[in-house]
Formats: C-alpha cells, structure tokens, sequence
C-alpha cells in the first residue's frame, strides 16, 4: 500500500540524525544550518519529513510536511528547527535542554486517500484527516506507543484536526501513509520500518 518506501542504509540515518541535532545546536547559538553534502543520492530523494523531539520520554516538539516537496535531507534540517522552535504547543528549546533531546525522523511516503476507515492499519499507517480546512496528521508510530485501537487512533486524528471524536465516521477525507522511523542512540533498538507485521513500540 503507498509509494515505495525509500531506502536508507544505518550510515544515511546515523548522518541524518546528525545533521538534525547540528542544526539545532547551531541555531540556538545564532548560526546557519549545517551545508554538508549528503553521503548518498537517496538523501537527495524528495520525501516527506517530520523531526519529533522528546525529552524524559515525553513529547517536546513534532513538525514536518508531509508531502515530497523537498529533499530528505534539507527537510530534516527544515523540520529539526521548527519542531525545536516553532511548534505551537511548546516553547523554544533552550540551550540547557539540548543534551537532553531524544531526536526521531519519520521518512514519509505520498500520503494516499482511502475509501473506508477499514482499510486502515494500526503499526502501519499514518493517518491525515480533512474537512474543509481542518486537518489533523498522527504518524504510524504514535498509536502503537499508545496502544490505541484503529478506531482511537481515528478519533484522536479527528480531535487533532478541530472535529468532533467520531467524525471519522462520516463526511471525512482519510489519507494514509507510511514512514521509515529511526531515532538516536537511547531509541536505536527501536528503530523500524513500520509495517503490518511488527506492531511493537518505536
């Protein structure tokens, strides 16, 4: 289901998180992003991206695009900045936080419309849900680290897009897609392509 997933060897996620955690640091000390080449022409593939950030295991910043309008590697130092410094629901990463940020990548596939809320899959999608111009996105990870049913994990993208819980029921634009997730070193057992058949937590 969905695009081909893009490939990307330990070294191109190793070099990636890298350049997310380097343009942060620079940016809290007034400097311009990192200008590395990528290591490899996938990093140079046009892909959806989101950074999430979390400290102590809780949740301190998740921004993206998620459709292919950018290369991987400069969404990554894009999105690094923003889900730092610009997401809505926190304030600005502080200096004194930075050694203490977990950073996570999700490398997205186009995001495909649906006919039917069964046709999604817990541990495999991502979600978009739209009416109108509200619109909510949860990345494939989340319900498996919040053990939510298909049909929770419907009801919060819903209540992430400003509707009603059971909206999805109904009268909705579901799109799904996939994502290559990988972390950093305290997260690396985690790391995994998220599928049908492995529903573990990430």
């Amino acid at each position: 289901m969905g695009d081909h997933m893009l490939e990307l060897t330990p070294k191109d996620k190793a070099w990636l998180l890298r350049q997310a955690r380097e343009t942060i640091a620079r940016h809290l000390k007034g400097m311009p992003a990192p200008d590395d080449l990528p290591p490899s022409e996938a990093l140079k593939a046009m892909s959806g991206v989101f950074v999430t950030l979390h400290i102590g295991g809780n949740l301190r910043g998740c921004i993206g695009m998620p459709l292919p309008r950018q290369s991987v590697y400069a969404g990554v130092r894009e999105n690094a900045i923003a889900a730092a410094f610009e997401d809505p629901r926190f304030p600005p990463l502080r200096i004194s936080e930075l050694s203490s940020v977990k950073i996570e990548i999700s490398v997205m596939t186009p995001p495909q419309m649906v006919s039917g809320p069964n046709e999604v899959v817990v541990g495999r999608d991502g979600i978009i849900i739209t009416r109108g111009t509200l619109r909510g996105l949860l990345l494939p990870q989340v319900p498996v680290e919040q053990g939510w049913s298909r049909e929770q994990f419907l009801s919060y993208g819903c209540l992430k897009a400003g509707l009603p819980a059971d909206a999805w029921r109904q009268g909705v634009r579901i799109e799904t897609f996939q994502a290559l997730v990988f972390g950093e070193e305290a997260r690396k057992e985690s790391e995994k392509k998220m599928t049908g058949k492995n529903q573990s937590k990430v």
